[in-house]
């Protein structure tokens, strides 16, 4: 079962469940499927290693309750090849 995001170390992604809401837009948004609505209605993270750090799940929610570390996002993303 997917763990809230706020109990995951070196997280890309945070939804602060007291504020959510359960609207949905987030889900919806999400084409990598990073976030569902657990058994209250919240939203969770079910696949934080998914996540692009798009940034569209948080400037879309009315609630301001996600939050989206690019830091984090760049440090795991994969060493750029320079041209030869």
């Amino acid at each position: 079962m997917a763990k809230p995001a706020t109990y995951i170390d070196n997280n890309k992604i945070i939804v602060k469940s007291q504020w959510c809401k359960g609207c949905g837009i987030c889900i919806a948004l999400c084409s990598s499927k990073v976030l569902v609505l657990d058994n209250r209605g919240k939203a969770i993270v079910a696949n934080p290693a998914a996540c692009t750090a798009c940034g569209k799940c948080a400037s879309h929610c009315p609630d301001l309750a996600i939050t989206v570390n690019h830091a984090a996002a760049r440090t795991k993303t994969a060493t750029p090849v320079l041209p030869a």
